[in-house]
Protein backbone atom coordinates (compact mmCIF):
# COMPACT_ATOMS: atom_id res chain seq x y z
CA UNK A 1 0.00 0.00 0.00
CA UNK A 2 2.70 2.71 0.84
CA UNK A 3 4.61 1.16 -2.57
CA UNK A 4 2.13 3.48 -4.39
CA UNK A 5 3.71 7.01 -3.69
CA UNK A 6 6.96 8.03 -4.23
CA UNK A 7 8.49 9.07 -0.71
CA UNK A 8 9.56 12.28 -2.98
CA UNK A 9 5.88 13.18 -3.85
CA UNK A 10 4.59 12.48 0.29
CA UNK A 11 7.75 14.78 1.45
CA UNK A 12 6.48 17.57 -1.12
CA UNK A 13 2.23 16.70 -0.04
CA UNK A 14 3.60 16.93 3.22
CA UNK A 15 4.94 20.27 2.75
CA UNK A 16 2.24 21.77 1.05
CA UNK A 17 -0.21 20.22 3.56
CA UNK A 18 1.51 21.77 6.52
CA UNK A 19 2.41 25.51 5.10
CA UNK A 20 -2.01 24.94 4.01
CA UNK A 21 -3.14 24.19 7.03
CA UNK A 22 -0.89 26.48 9.26
CA UNK A 23 -2.05 29.60 7.01
CA UNK A 24 -5.98 28.39 7.26
CA UNK A 25 -5.45 28.84 11.28
CA UNK A 26 -2.76 31.54 11.71
CA UNK A 27 -4.44 33.88 9.15
CA UNK A 28 -7.33 34.05 11.59
CA UNK A 29 -6.12 33.09 15.08
CA UNK A 30 -5.37 36.49 16.50
CA UNK A 31 -8.93 37.82 15.45
CA UNK A 32 -10.29 34.98 17.71
CA UNK A 33 -8.06 35.53 20.28
CA UNK A 34 -9.40 38.87 20.03
CA UNK A 35 -13.27 39.40 19.33
CA UNK A 36 -14.36 35.50 20.63
CA UNK A 37 -12.26 35.13 23.65
CA UNK A 38 -11.43 38.62 24.38
CA UNK A 39 -7.83 38.48 25.08
CA UNK A 40 -6.25 41.50 26.44
CA UNK A 41 -2.81 42.85 25.18
CA UNK A 42 -0.66 41.05 27.76
CA UNK A 43 -2.60 38.05 27.72
CA UNK A 44 -2.01 37.93 23.36
CA UNK A 45 1.48 38.27 24.05
CA UNK A 46 1.41 35.33 26.65
CA UNK A 47 0.27 33.04 24.65
CA UNK A 48 3.07 33.49 21.66
CA UNK A 49 5.75 33.65 24.95
CA UNK A 50 4.52 30.01 25.88
CA UNK A 51 4.98 28.65 22.46
CA UNK A 52 8.55 30.15 22.25
CA UNK A 53 9.44 28.76 26.03
CA UNK A 54 7.55 25.00 25.27
CA UNK A 55 9.58 24.92 21.69
CA UNK A 56 12.98 25.91 23.77
CA UNK A 57 12.17 23.43 26.32
CA UNK A 58 11.06 20.64 24.11
CA UNK A 59 13.72 20.58 21.49
CA UNK A 60 16.03 18.67 22.77
CA UNK A 61 13.68 15.42 23.99
CA UNK A 62 11.57 15.34 21.20
CA UNK A 63 15.07 15.20 19.02
CA UNK A 64 16.22 12.06 20.85
CA UNK A 65 13.33 10.10 19.18
CA UNK A 66 14.07 11.24 16.09
CA UNK A 67 17.74 10.52 16.46
CA UNK A 68 16.86 7.47 18.17
CA UNK A 69 14.02 5.48 17.24
CA UNK A 70 12.62 6.65 14.02
CA UNK A 71 12.20 10.00 11.97
CA UNK A 72 8.78 8.87 10.23
CA UNK A 73 7.30 8.19 14.37
CA UNK A 74 8.83 11.66 15.38
CA UNK A 75 6.91 13.61 12.03
CA UNK A 76 3.43 11.46 12.90
CA UNK A 77 3.56 11.97 16.73
CA UNK A 78 4.29 15.81 16.15
CA UNK A 79 1.36 16.01 13.53
CA UNK A 80 -0.73 13.90 15.69
CA UNK A 81 -0.21 16.45 18.80
CA UNK A 82 -0.70 19.62 16.27
CA UNK A 83 -3.80 18.39 15.25
CA UNK A 84 -4.88 17.91 18.60
CA UNK A 85 -3.29 21.36 19.94
CA UNK A 86 -5.28 23.60 17.46
CA UNK A 87 -8.85 21.32 17.85
CA UNK A 88 -8.29 22.21 21.62
CA UNK A 89 -7.81 25.99 20.62
CA UNK A 90 -10.66 26.03 18.06
CA UNK A 91 -13.46 24.17 20.27
CA UNK A 92 -12.46 26.01 23.95
CA UNK A 93 -12.91 29.48 24.02
CA UNK A 94 -10.51 30.23 27.04
CA UNK A 95 -7.65 31.39 27.95
CA UNK A 96 -6.16 28.69 29.40
CA UNK A 97 -7.47 26.27 26.96
CA UNK A 98 -5.25 28.46 24.28
CA UNK A 99 -2.52 28.26 26.85
CA UNK A 100 -2.52 24.52 27.08
CA UNK A 101 -2.87 24.52 23.39
CA UNK A 102 0.54 26.94 22.64
CA UNK A 103 2.06 24.17 25.30
CA UNK A 104 1.02 21.01 23.38
CA UNK A 105 1.55 23.00 19.38
CA UNK A 106 5.42 23.73 20.83
CA UNK A 107 5.67 19.67 21.61
CA UNK A 108 4.43 19.02 18.63
CA UNK A 109 6.58 21.04 16.23
CA UNK A 110 9.45 20.00 18.07
CA UNK A 111 8.86 16.55 17.17
CA UNK A 112 8.31 17.87 13.50
CA UNK A 113 11.33 20.06 13.05
CA UNK A 114 14.39 18.41 11.51
CA UNK A 115 13.14 15.15 11.55
CA UNK A 116 10.68 15.59 8.00
CA UNK A 117 14.15 17.03 6.12
CA UNK A 118 16.09 14.33 7.40
CA UNK A 119 13.86 11.54 6.73
CA UNK A 120 13.40 12.24 3.52
CA UNK A 121 17.30 13.26 2.75
CA UNK A 122 17.81 9.52 4.25
CA UNK A 123 15.30 7.82 1.78
CA UNK A 124 16.21 9.63 -1.15
CA UNK A 125 20.03 10.26 -0.65
CA UNK A 126 21.35 14.00 -0.94
CA UNK A 127 21.60 14.33 -4.98
CA UNK A 128 19.25 16.42 -5.83
CA UNK A 129 17.85 17.51 -2.14
CA UNK A 130 18.27 21.52 -2.75
CA UNK A 131 15.66 21.04 -5.67
CA UNK A 132 13.76 18.96 -3.85
CA UNK A 133 13.68 21.67 -0.83
CA UNK A 134 13.16 24.44 -3.26
CA UNK A 135 10.21 22.32 -4.56
CA UNK A 136 8.32 22.10 -1.42
CA UNK A 137 9.18 25.65 -0.54
CA UNK A 138 7.25 26.48 -3.81
CA UNK A 139 4.33 24.41 -3.38
CA UNK A 140 4.38 25.82 0.43
CA UNK A 141 4.49 29.37 -0.89
CA UNK A 142 0.82 28.55 -3.22
CA UNK A 143 -0.70 26.54 -0.87
CA UNK A 144 -0.17 29.36 1.75
CA UNK A 145 -1.92 31.91 -0.15
CA UNK A 146 -4.79 29.16 -0.65
CA UNK A 147 -5.11 29.01 2.79
CA UNK A 148 -5.18 32.90 3.63
CA UNK A 149 -8.25 32.59 0.94
CA UNK A 150 -10.24 29.79 2.47
CA UNK A 151 -9.46 30.55 5.96
CA UNK A 152 -11.20 34.31 5.19
CA UNK A 153 -13.71 32.73 3.38
CA UNK A 154 -15.05 30.25 6.20
CA UNK A 155 -13.76 32.40 9.06
CA UNK A 156 -15.93 35.51 8.11
CA UNK A 157 -18.79 33.02 9.00
CA UNK A 158 -17.26 31.47 12.43
CA UNK A 159 -14.37 32.87 13.67
CA UNK A 160 -12.84 29.41 14.94
CA UNK A 161 -14.09 26.91 12.37
CA UNK A 162 -10.66 27.56 10.32
CA UNK A 163 -8.87 26.76 13.37
CA UNK A 164 -11.37 23.51 14.31
CA UNK A 165 -10.54 22.70 10.22
CA UNK A 166 -6.65 22.91 10.63
CA UNK A 167 -6.88 20.49 13.83
CA UNK A 168 -9.02 18.15 12.05
CA UNK A 169 -6.53 17.88 9.07
CA UNK A 170 -3.57 17.78 11.00
CA UNK A 171 -4.79 14.54 12.03
CA UNK A 172 -5.70 13.38 8.56
CA UNK A 173 -2.43 14.17 7.19
CA UNK A 174 -1.01 11.74 10.65
CA UNK A 175 -3.14 8.99 8.94
CA UNK A 176 -2.03 9.50 5.40
CA UNK A 177 1.67 9.79 6.63
CA UNK A 178 1.25 6.61 8.44
CA UNK A 179 0.06 4.75 5.71
CA UNK A 180 2.55 5.98 2.79
CA UNK A 181 5.53 7.39 4.55
CA UNK A 182 8.32 4.75 4.50
CA UNK A 183 11.70 4.61 6.29
CA UNK A 184 14.09 2.29 5.09
CA UNK A 185 17.86 3.94 5.37
CA UNK A 186 17.25 5.41 9.27
CA UNK A 187 20.16 4.20 11.29
CA UNK A 188 19.86 5.17 14.85
CA UNK A 189 22.64 8.52 15.04
CA UNK A 190 25.85 7.68 17.50
CA UNK A 191 25.85 8.79 21.43
CA UNK A 192 28.00 11.61 20.59
CA UNK A 193 25.29 13.34 17.46
CA UNK A 194 22.32 12.80 19.19
CA UNK A 195 20.85 15.76 21.03
CA UNK A 196 21.03 16.33 24.55
CA UNK A 197 21.14 18.83 27.22
CA UNK A 198 25.00 18.74 27.74
CA UNK A 199 25.44 18.74 23.84
CA UNK A 200 22.91 21.82 23.64
CA UNK A 201 24.91 23.49 26.74
CA UNK A 202 28.31 22.46 24.77
CA UNK A 203 26.94 24.24 21.42
CA UNK A 204 26.21 27.46 22.77
CA UNK A 205 29.44 27.67 24.73
CA UNK A 206 31.51 26.63 21.92
CA UNK A 207 29.15 29.22 19.68
CA UNK A 208 29.97 31.74 22.05
CA UNK A 209 33.69 30.61 22.06
CA UNK A 210 33.99 31.29 18.45
CA UNK A 211 31.75 34.90 18.60
CA UNK A 212 34.53 35.90 21.60
CA UNK A 213 37.31 35.42 18.73
CA UNK A 214 35.92 37.60 16.26
CA UNK A 215 34.07 41.48 16.40
CA UNK A 216 31.92 40.68 13.84
CA UNK A 217 30.86 37.64 15.28
CA UNK A 218 29.93 39.94 18.88
CA UNK A 219 28.39 42.49 16.71
CA UNK A 220 25.83 39.45 14.65
CA UNK A 221 25.08 38.06 18.70
CA UNK A 222 23.75 41.11 19.91
CA UNK A 223 21.74 41.34 16.62
CA UNK A 224 20.07 38.30 17.15
CA UNK A 225 19.24 39.15 20.35
CA UNK A 226 17.97 42.53 19.57
CA UNK A 227 15.72 41.44 16.71
CA UNK A 228 14.12 38.70 19.05
CA UNK A 229 13.40 40.93 21.41
CA UNK A 230 11.20 43.43 19.09
CA UNK A 231 9.98 40.96 17.13
CA UNK A 232 7.45 38.97 19.55
CA UNK A 233 5.44 41.87 20.83
CA UNK A 234 4.97 43.39 17.63
CA UNK A 235 3.71 39.89 15.89
CA UNK A 236 1.19 39.16 18.51
CA UNK A 237 -0.02 42.95 18.45
CA UNK A 238 -0.24 44.14 15.02
CA UNK A 239 -3.82 42.59 14.50
CA UNK A 240 -5.11 44.11 17.65
CA UNK A 241 -4.09 47.40 16.25
CA UNK A 242 -6.12 47.45 13.36
CA UNK A 243 -8.83 45.80 15.06
CA UNK A 244 -9.17 47.49 18.58
CA UNK A 245 -7.45 51.13 17.71
CA UNK A 246 -7.17 52.01 14.15
CA UNK A 247 -10.44 50.43 12.63
CA UNK A 248 -11.08 49.81 8.63
CA UNK A 249 -12.59 51.58 6.32
CA UNK A 250 -16.77 52.28 6.99
CA UNK A 251 -17.59 52.52 3.08
CA UNK A 252 -16.80 49.03 3.05
CA UNK A 253 -19.03 46.77 5.19
CA UNK A 254 -16.57 43.62 5.77
CA UNK A 255 -15.68 41.84 9.06
CA UNK A 256 -12.46 42.24 10.57
CA UNK A 257 -11.46 38.82 9.94
CA UNK A 258 -12.25 39.47 6.07
CA UNK A 259 -9.85 42.62 6.38
CA UNK A 260 -7.18 40.82 7.82
CA UNK A 261 -7.12 37.84 5.07
CA UNK A 262 -6.56 40.94 2.75
CA UNK A 263 -4.15 42.42 4.56
CA UNK A 264 -1.80 38.71 5.18
CA UNK A 265 -2.42 38.27 1.37
CA UNK A 266 -1.72 41.68 -0.13
CA UNK A 267 1.48 41.69 2.19
CA UNK A 268 2.13 37.81 1.05
CA UNK A 269 2.14 38.32 -2.92
CA UNK A 270 3.98 41.88 -2.17
CA UNK A 271 6.79 40.27 -0.06
CA UNK A 272 6.99 37.26 -2.77
CA UNK A 273 8.13 39.58 -5.32
CA UNK A 274 10.28 41.84 -3.62
CA UNK A 275 12.08 38.39 -2.15
CA UNK A 276 12.86 37.01 -5.80
CA UNK A 277 13.96 40.87 -6.92
CA UNK A 278 16.50 41.14 -3.59
CA UNK A 279 17.92 37.35 -4.53
CA UNK A 280 18.97 38.70 -7.90
CA UNK A 281 20.60 41.77 -6.13
CA UNK A 282 22.23 39.42 -3.69
CA UNK A 283 24.57 38.16 -6.08
CA UNK A 284 25.78 41.16 -7.43
CA UNK A 285 27.10 42.31 -3.96
CA UNK A 286 30.11 41.99 -1.58
CA UNK A 287 30.22 41.83 2.65
CA UNK A 288 30.51 45.82 2.67
CA UNK A 289 27.10 46.59 0.23
CA UNK A 290 24.89 44.01 1.60
CA UNK A 291 25.71 45.95 5.36
CA UNK A 292 25.07 49.25 3.98
CA UNK A 293 21.90 47.45 2.28
CA UNK A 294 20.59 45.96 5.68
CA UNK A 295 21.09 49.60 7.21
CA UNK A 296 19.05 50.95 5.13
CA UNK A 297 15.91 48.31 5.24
CA UNK A 298 16.71 48.20 9.05
CA UNK A 299 16.58 52.26 9.12
CA UNK A 300 12.72 51.83 7.29
CA UNK A 301 11.59 49.10 9.14
CA UNK A 302 11.92 51.55 12.01
CA UNK A 303 10.44 54.22 10.76
CA UNK A 304 7.12 52.05 9.60
CA UNK A 305 7.12 50.57 13.22
CA UNK A 306 6.82 54.01 14.39
CA UNK A 307 4.52 55.47 11.78
CA UNK A 308 1.78 52.42 12.18
CA UNK A 309 2.14 52.24 16.13
CA UNK A 310 0.78 55.95 15.94
CA UNK A 311 -1.27 55.95 12.39
CA UNK A 312 -4.23 58.12 12.90
CA UNK A 313 -6.10 55.93 10.17
CA UNK A 314 -6.43 52.85 7.96
CA UNK A 315 -4.91 54.42 4.83
CA UNK A 316 -1.52 55.34 7.07
CA UNK A 317 -1.84 51.83 9.05
CA UNK A 318 -2.28 49.79 6.05
CA UNK A 319 0.67 51.14 3.90
CA UNK A 320 3.05 51.10 7.00
CA UNK A 321 2.44 47.83 7.91
CA UNK A 322 2.97 46.53 3.91
CA UNK A 323 5.98 48.76 4.14
CA UNK A 324 7.19 47.18 7.68
CA UNK A 325 6.49 43.73 6.24
CA UNK A 326 7.75 43.40 2.80
CA UNK A 327 11.14 45.22 4.27
CA UNK A 328 11.56 42.61 7.17
CA UNK A 329 11.22 39.53 4.44
CA UNK A 330 14.20 41.37 2.49
CA UNK A 331 16.04 41.87 5.64
CA UNK A 332 15.86 38.30 6.51
CA UNK A 333 17.98 36.71 3.50
CA UNK A 334 20.39 39.41 3.35
CA UNK A 335 20.91 39.28 6.99
CA UNK A 336 21.30 35.33 6.59
CA UNK A 337 23.69 35.59 4.17
CA UNK A 338 26.02 38.06 5.98
CA UNK A 339 25.89 36.01 8.67
CA UNK A 340 27.27 33.10 6.29
CA UNK A 341 29.81 35.11 4.55
CA UNK A 342 31.77 35.88 8.22
CA UNK A 343 31.48 32.63 9.06
CA UNK A 344 34.11 29.80 8.41
CA UNK A 345 32.70 26.40 7.03
CA UNK A 346 34.01 24.28 10.46
CA UNK A 347 32.39 26.88 12.63
CA UNK A 348 29.34 28.14 10.93
CA UNK A 349 26.43 25.08 12.12
CA UNK A 350 27.59 25.88 16.15
CA UNK A 351 27.34 29.53 15.56
CA UNK A 352 24.26 29.62 13.86
CA UNK A 353 22.76 27.49 16.21
CA UNK A 354 24.00 29.89 18.83
CA UNK A 355 22.48 32.96 17.30
CA UNK A 356 19.54 30.83 16.95
CA UNK A 357 18.92 30.31 20.62
CA UNK A 358 19.61 33.96 20.95
CA UNK A 359 17.16 34.62 18.66
CA UNK A 360 14.69 32.14 21.05
CA UNK A 361 15.87 34.03 24.30
CA UNK A 362 14.81 37.60 23.08
CA UNK A 363 11.28 36.85 22.03
CA UNK A 364 10.77 35.02 25.57
CA UNK A 365 12.16 38.18 27.13
CA UNK A 366 10.98 40.88 25.02
CA UNK A 367 7.28 39.64 24.46
CA UNK A 368 5.81 39.98 28.07
CA UNK A 369 7.98 43.39 28.48
CA UNK A 370 5.91 44.50 25.36
CA UNK A 371 2.31 43.09 26.56
CA UNK A 372 3.03 44.70 30.02
CA UNK A 373 3.52 47.82 28.55
CA UNK A 374 0.50 47.60 26.09
CA UNK A 375 -2.11 46.52 28.83
CA UNK A 376 -0.76 49.08 31.19
CA UNK A 377 -0.52 52.06 28.85
CA UNK A 378 -1.35 51.01 24.74
CA UNK A 379 -0.75 48.95 22.10
CA UNK A 380 0.87 52.06 20.38
CA UNK A 381 3.14 52.57 22.88
CA UNK A 382 3.99 49.11 23.52
CA UNK A 383 4.56 48.72 19.59
CA UNK A 384 6.50 52.24 19.67
CA UNK A 385 8.71 50.40 22.37
CA UNK A 386 9.44 47.31 19.97
CA UNK A 387 10.30 49.92 17.27
CA UNK A 388 12.88 50.91 20.29
CA UNK A 389 14.46 47.35 20.27
CA UNK A 390 15.62 48.05 16.70
CA UNK A 391 17.38 51.63 17.14
CA UNK A 392 20.92 50.11 18.43
CA UNK A 393 20.62 47.41 15.80
CA UNK A 394 21.75 50.55 13.53
CA UNK A 395 24.39 51.50 15.52
CA UNK A 396 25.65 47.80 15.36
CA UNK A 397 25.45 47.84 11.64
CA UNK A 398 27.69 51.16 11.38
CA UNK A 399 29.48 49.79 13.57
CA UNK A 400 30.11 46.64 10.78
CA UNK A 401 30.52 48.93 8.11
CA UNK A 402 33.52 49.92 9.99
CA UNK A 403 35.10 47.04 10.85
CA UNK A 404 34.42 45.63 7.16
CA UNK A 405 36.76 49.24 5.90
CA UNK A 406 39.10 48.08 8.40
CA UNK A 407 39.77 44.44 7.17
Amino acid sequence: MNKRISQTNVYLIYSGATAFFFTLIFTINQVYYIDMIKLNPLQLVLVGTVLELSAFLFEIPTGIVADMKSRKMSVIIGTTIMGLAFLLEGLVPMFIAVIISQVLWGLGYTFTSGADEAWIADETGEEGLDTLYLRGAQIGQFLSFAGILISTIIGSYMVNLPIIAGGALFLLLAVFLLCFMTEENFSPAPQEERNSWRQMKHTFLQGIKFIKSNMLLKIIFFMSLLYGLYSEGFDRLWTAHFISDIGFWKSMDLKPVVWIGIIDGTAMILSILSVEYIKRVLKKTGKLQKVWLLTGVNLFMVAAIIVFAFAGNFSVALSSYLMFYILRRINDPIFSAWKNRNLKSEVRATVLSTYGQLDALGQIIGGPVIGFIALKASISVAIFISSIFLVPILGLYLLAIKKHRDM
